[in-house]
């Protein structure tokens, strides 16, 4: 195996991808490259470029993909309706293709040979960030410190920091989170008892149902072909629109979870989401469907969802299975077009209304009151043919 020249490495700044960029300088002798991806994780990023060239790297990018990561990741996925074990919105798992996308592309941009990242190897995100690069860039050998190096735990971490000079901040964290502009994960402390329940601490982007207004706040959603464009009337775009629906979400207790799910690896985890603005959005999307797709594309595209969502959950967003799905997906939402009223009320996202160009609710059919379009006699006819096939199969009730 030829020597390891150039790396470039996944880096938010802390404590783990700080030592990485440091052990890979001593371990391989390489050149490092840091890549800070703004992802709408909240987080002030200024200096941490600088921070990545004191610690030894050669070069360091922070590159805004806000609206990439929306536009491109999120709204395809939440077309598709992509809901992990009927709880979970892949907020994590659905940025790491675009994290491994832009590695790929700053690697080759600066003739690097090899990517790092800072995933355990207990976790899922080693699979995601792997299996994308493998499916962009087979060719690019990818480093896994946290499967190979000595260093155990968090003091191990400390100790190597301290003693190669790099600065650590003063506080330490409760939880082990991860944010972006979609959600914020929650995972560790009491967390690893399943029976706990989850401390104040880890209510950040939305509040306690008790502490949320004893009145309901209304507002509308628009779609076009299964996107949305607007809210209460005004169009933003994709990350704009996102962030205040995260306020709106987030102040009315929407969009929490705490669950125990199935990682990829074969254990169960515990995990904690905030998913305020999201979560609005899959029920506004839910609800438009409703009244503008055919009853069989539903059903055929709801047949596809747990397919789709693993394949996120799991890594497989470049793979040919997802991108099959993610076209059969975007035909089925050409008519999902027009407006949808909720109402968020202590946790709650309700919608009390939907319309639509494109709808297929007739209210002269659907109509209790007298009608001219519907002959109630011919449903006799229906019943007993599709009743054929059930009394052939009781036939042995018949004296």
């Amino acid at each position: 195996m030829s020597e390891i020249r150039r790396v470039v490495l996944a880096y938010s700044g802390g404590m783990d991808t700080s030592v990485i960029l440091k052990w890979l300088q001593i371990t391989y002798a390489c050149e490092v490259i840091t890549l800070t991806c703004d992802l709408g994780q909240e987080e002030d990023l200024e200096g941490v470029d600088g921070k990545a060239l004191s610690t030894g790297a050669i070069k360091a990018q922070v590159e805004d993909l806000r609206e990439e990561f929306a536009r491109d990741f999120i709204y395809p996925m939440f077309r598709a309706g992509a809901i992990y074990e009927n709880r979970y919105l892949l907020g994590t798992s659905i940025a790491r293709p675009l994290i491994a996308k832009r590695l790929v592309e700053t690697a080759r941009a600066n003739g690097a040979d090899t990517v790092a990242h800072g995933a355990t190897g207990k976790g899922n995100d080693q699979v995601r960030f792997e299996l994308s690069v493998n499916s962009l860039a087979p060719d690019l050998r990818v480093i896994a410190p946290w499967r190979i190096w000595d260093l155990k735990s968090r003091s191990d971490l400390v100790a190597f920091a301290e003693k190669h000079g790099i600065p650590l901040s003063s506080g330490s964290k409760r939880y082990s989170m991860d944010r972006n502009m979609l959600h914020l994960s929650f995972e560790g402390s009491e967390l690893e008892d399943p029976w706990l329940e989850a401390g104040p601490e880890s209510y950040v982007m939305t509040v306690p149902p008790e502490k949320a207004p004893d009145s309901p706040e209304y507002v509308e959603i628009e779609f076009s072909g299964g996107d949305a464009v607007a809210l209460n009337g005004e169009r933003f775009s994709p990350a704009e629109l996102i962030k205040r629906l995260n306020i709106l979400g987030g102040r009315h207790a929407i969009g929490r979870i705490d669950m125990v799910e199935n990682r990829f690896v074969g254990m169960k985890a515990r995990g904690v989401y905030e998913t305020p603005g999201g979560s609005i959005l899959f029920a506004a999307h839910r609800d438009l469907e409703g009244i503008t797709l055919d009853r069989e594309v539903m059903r055929l595209r709801d047949s596809l969802i747990p397919r789709y969502s693993a394949a996120i959950y799991n890594g497989f967003w470049y793979a040919p299975e997802r991108e099959a799905i993610q076209a059969l997906v975007d035909k089925t939402q050409e008519r999902v077009s027009g407006t949808v009223r909720l109402k968020l009320y202590k946790g709650n996202v309700l919608p009390v209304g939907r319309k639509s160009p494109f709808s297929l609710f007739r209210q002269d059919l659907a109509t209790f009151e007298k009608d001219e379009v519907f002959d109630q006699a011919e449903a006799s006819g229906f019943i007993r043919l599709n009743g054929l096939r059930i009394r052939g199969y009781r036939s042995d009730l018949i004296d």
